[in-house]
């Protein structure tokens, strides 16, 4: 999960109040439901000692949720009177959860979110191309990319053979100049879109015309699928399906070369292992006192979380700064901190690592990941 997006959180000072709710609404009885979850956030506010004013700002916002249309469950963070965040969740929180607390409880988005990558979809045929930008809960169009088409003087049909060759030359000339045109404006969009994967579909031999025009980096970072079309009134359930599984299979990918990136950056147990420059692995850290020293520094490439993480809730002390942690009250007051509070360890890392543009990757219950849950692949090697 990236994490430029909690930013705005980060900006300001708490306390907060942090609403994870589920927002289905499955039954008859569903509304009635909604009602009695927003009196029960209500009330655990009010017990933590909320203040009345950012309380109805919470209730007046889950108030207008939609009747039709609503996202599984809604992450809802305000402070001060004001909800400064509101987002959509791809899966519906398993208990409706309300608390309040110096920094905002951002942790839990790891596992709710998602975590498949946006994706920017180009829909190919001879003549040009459509883009979309995809997330889990949008659909964005980009634009156009519009080439060439020959049509041999308005003739539809190929020439005599005498004039076979130059008839083929045209078109092979008109649809390579459209492949580089197409090619040229996903390299255009690609950096601004925020998207990770490129999704090429429509015709075969044009998609690939194209794919073979990017520039490496973007290459990369795509996949072709073959059941989407530019037609207007096109199907796109099975393209749906097959983007579907393409991000699932990034997210995998992703999350199998980090820890493997970590396990090898943390060698043997108490050992550290130096940045290859053949390999451009970094090192690692592992536990709460090596990933928040890594935090505190900007080395943190890649925050792992677990799941089932027995670290996540160990209490540190912060200061105002997002790089203001320390495992000890002593050391936060070391670094100037004049009145260090404590706060969630999972919570406090996700600050420094959204501050320092890091993402935050979860290993999954049941996969082997860092020793109580929190580790970091580093951007560089701990000497």
């Amino acid at each position: 999960m990236e994490l430029a997006f909690l930013k705005p959180l980060f900006d300001r000072p708490g306390p907060w109040a942090s609403v994870y709710i589920d927002t289905s609404r499955a039954t008859e009885e569903a509304t009635k439901v909604q009602k009695l979850r927003e009196r029960f956030v209500a009330a655990q506010l009010i017990d933590a000692s909320a203040d009345a004013y950012t309380v109805r700002a919470v209730i007046d916002t889950l108030a207008h949720e939609p009747v039709s249309g609503a996202p599984p469950g809604r992450a809802i963070f305000a402070a001060g009177a004001e909800v400064v965040l509101d987002l959509p969740l791809a899966v519906s929180p398993l208990n409706t959860e309300a608390t309040w607390s110096i920094l905002p409880h951002v942790a839990p988005l790891a596992r709710l979110r998602g975590d498949e990558p946006p994706c920017l979809v180009a829909y190919i045929d001879r003549t040009g191309a459509d883009l979309e930008l995809r997330d889990a809960h949008h659909r964005e169009t980009l634009g156009q990319a519009n080439g060439k088409e020959w049509r041999g003087r308005g003739h539809r049909s190929i020439p005599t053979d005498r004039y076979e060759w130059h008839y083929r030359n045209k078109v092979e000339n008109s649809w390579n100049e459209t492949a580089d045109i197409i090619a040229g404006e996903i390299a255009k969009q690609w950096p601004d879109s925020g998207a990770r994967l490129l999704v090429l579909t429509g015709d075969s031999r044009e998609r690939k015309a194209v794919h073979t025009r990017l520039p490496e980096r973007i290459r990369a970072s795509a996949v072709e699928a073959d059941s989407g079309s530019r037609s207007p009134g096109a199907s796109k359930s099975v393209l749906d399906r097959q983007i579907a599984e393409a991000r699932e299979a990034y997210a995998r990918d992703r999350l199998q070369s980090a820890l493997e990136r970590f396990r090898i950056g943390r060698g043997r147990p108490g050992e550290h292992r130096k940045a290859s420059v053949d390999t451009g692995r970094g090192d690692a850290a592992e536990g709460v006192p090596a990933v928040v020293d890594a935090a505190r520094s900007h080395q943190v490439a890649t925050l792992l979380l677990a799941q089932d993480a027995s670290d996540a809730a160990r209490d540190v002390w912060i200061g105002p700064g997002v790089d203001d942690v320390a495992v000890q009250r002593g050391q936060a007051q070391a670094m100037g901190v004049a009145k260090p509070v404590q706060a969630r360890a999972d919570d406090a890392l996700l600050r420094a690592a959204a501050a320092a543009d890091a993402e935050v990757l979860l290993v999954p219950e049941g996969m082997r990941g860092p020793a109580g849950g929190l580790g970091a692949v580093l951007r560089w090697s701990t000497p």
